[in-house]
């Protein structure tokens, strides 16, 4: 095997995402202005520079995907305060933007009728809001942040933190061309350590490494657990638009049941396209529930289906959400680390928006991390000032006025629906105290708890030409692909799915929605005989991570670079 090298940063932002890009371009700006009133004479001080600081590389962003964006899902209506903040000029800058918000409308829906409600309740509404596809914006804060003399490293996926006693010193960066029993292939190249005076982790939801350090250190001591939810989305193309740009559809009702989160989203594109998705939380207690198959239910629902009829679909892909709130934040600072964005459970509830709380907390990480470089002194304290500015932010005083509102719609559709309208008038001041939660996977319920006569025989039958398209199906929408001569990076217990197939009917084949898990089973006693991992398909939503009912599965990064190729979402 090679040796490992080591790398020295000044700053090291972990995930080209949101979060990562705008904290990364945010900081480059802060030292640049800095670096030009030094040699005007106009302050003291040194210029912050690799000299000063000691290192290879002042500012430096890893990206697991082949390509800023191929990695990057969301609905998105985003709110642009925190894009404004980071680039005022952004609409003169040809921030891919899809349109703005111009109307909107929610509906209830039965399984075979939709009803409008007379008024749009004010967490759901989007206007003036803007319409985007994340990965374009993400592809579009890259040139903007290579225009600033900043390259992402991409095709690096972080696979471990490095630690000096409790204190983060880097992360170690996947090793390439390993074959699948782990020895080193002839183009074996061994991942670096990448050494940082301060590591800021961005990695999207459920993300390895912060997952890693929240438990060694106990960063969520004395929180509620992180609820989830998994989204699953298309991008539709037509000849002519069914719906004008800028218009925004949420529902609720159909197709979950009255005991399930979740809704709906339809969004109108430029260019003669509409986004639609589902998004289910993941505290069903539905073991034979399939967030895929609640999405292809909601396009066969006739309202959906008509805004359908004569497009195509070019898009497809899924991710989690951490839906948790205001008492699911762990801490956001340790000693040598900062946590940006959806991995630190920065999400507003119920508006379900992500985006803007992940680039504002990127800046203001970009704003402690710049106090630090310009005295090269990263303490504790100093770093541990991040927390302070989350604290004080819009981030979390929006958090705090919804700070049980996840937790309140777990007694159901219409019973949560009035505990949020109550906790909506009175600013979250109802109810009182927290409400304590469980992690998602232990609400699953056993297959003959929720089905006391025997599990029911699944009536869905896919079309895969029009509408209703099976996983593989969409997995092929998505442009996922991996190196299959690699180790899996699916890591799974399997003395558990005997079990798990008589208690609760091998609920993987269901909640993942690219078909990564597939159970083999007797031809004659249909009894559960070994499970195939076709982790080639994984879209790295991690929903696996986290439902499993014995906690049985844990998502690591493949090799760089692969992994969904998304384009439009």
């Amino acid at each position: 095997m090679s040796e490992r090298d080591t790398m020295k940063a000044g700053v090291v932002f972990v995930g080209g995402g949101p979060a990562g890009l705008s904290g990364a371009l945010h900081l480059t700006n802060l030292i640049a202005r800095h670096n030009a009133a030094v040699a005007k004479g106009e302050k003291a001080g040194q210029p912050i520079d690799e000299q000063t600081l000691g290192v290879d590389m002042v500012v430096a962003v890893i990206e697991k995907a082949a390509n800023l964006g191929d990695h990057s899902c969301s609905g998105a209506v985003i709110e642009p305060k925190a894009l404004a903040e980071l680039i005022p000029d952004y609409k003169q800058k040809g921030a891919p933007i899809e349109a703005e918000v111009k109307s909107e409308g929610v509906y209830f829906l039965t399984k075979r009728r939709a009803l409008r409600l007379p008024w749009v309740p004010p967490p759901m509404r989007n206007h003036g809001n803007l319409i985007i596809s994340l990965g374009k914006l993400v592809k579009w804060l890259g040139e903007q942040l290579a225009a600033a003399g900043v390259e992402v490293l991409t095709t690096f996926a972080a696979q471990e933190v490095l630690y000096e006693d409790r204190k983060i010193v880097g992360v170690r960066l996947g090793d390439k061309g390993v074959n699948p029993d782990g020895t080193p292939k002839g183009v074996f190249e061994a991942g670096p350590n990448l050494l940082a005076k301060c590591t800021v982790l961005c990695e999207g939801t459920r993300g390895s490494c912060t997952k890693e350090l929240a438990k060694k250190l106990a960063l969520d001591d004395g929180q509620n657990p992180q609820a989830y939810a998994t989204g699953v989305k298309e991008v539709w193309e037509f000849e002519r638009p069914p719906l004008p740009p800028g218009h925004v559809i949420h529902t609720m009702g159909y197709p979950m049941d009255r005991h399930t989160f979740g809704g709906s989203f339809i969004y109108a594109l430029s260019g003669n396209r509409l986004a639609l998705g589902v998004i289910t939380g993941l505290d069903y207690r539905d073991p034979l529930l399939d967030p895929h198959v609640q999405f292809c239910r909601f396009k066969q629902h006739p309202f959906v289906s008509k805004l359908l009829r004569g497009g195509k679909v070019v898009a497809y892909g899924a991710k989690t959400i951490p839906e948790g709130g205001y008492y699911s934040i762990p801490r956001l600072a340790t000693d040598g680390a900062l946590i940006c964005g959806d991995g630190g459970g920065l999400l507003a509830m119920p508006k379900l928006k992500g985006v803007h709380y992940a680039m504002k907390s990127g800046m203001l990480a970009a704003e402690v991390l710049f106090e630090a470089l310009e005295k090269n002194a990263f303490s504790a304290a100093q770093v541990g000032k991040y927390e302070a500015a989350v604290a004080n932010s819009y981030i979390v005083k929006d958090m705090y006025r919804a700070r049980n509102f996840r937790a309140l719609m777990k007694s159901g559709l219409y019973g949560g629906t009035i505990h949020a309208a109550l906790m909506t008038i009175t600013c979250g001041r109802y109810p009182l105290d927290k409400i304590v939660i469980h992690e998602d996977h232990e609400e699953t319920g056993k297959v003959l708890e929720v089905y006391p006569q025997g599990a029911p025989k699944v009536d869905f039958k896919y079309d895969n030409q029009g509408i209703a398209f099976d996983k593989l199906t969409d997995v092929y929408h998505s442009g996922t692909r991996h190196e299959e001569k690699q180790p899996c990076h699916l890591k799974v217990d399997t003395s558990h799915c005997e079990r798990c197939a008589e208690e609760y009917g091998n609920p993987c084949e269901r909640f993942c929605p690219a078909s990564v898990y597939v159970v083999e089973r007797d031809e004659d006693s249909g009894k559960f005989q070994r499970l195939r991992i076709d982790f080639s398909n994984c879209v790295h939503c991690k929903t696996c991570d986290i439902k499993d009912p014995y906690g049985a599965i844990t998502w690591v990064p493949p090799e760089g670079g692969g992994g969904p190729q998304y384009k439009n979402l």
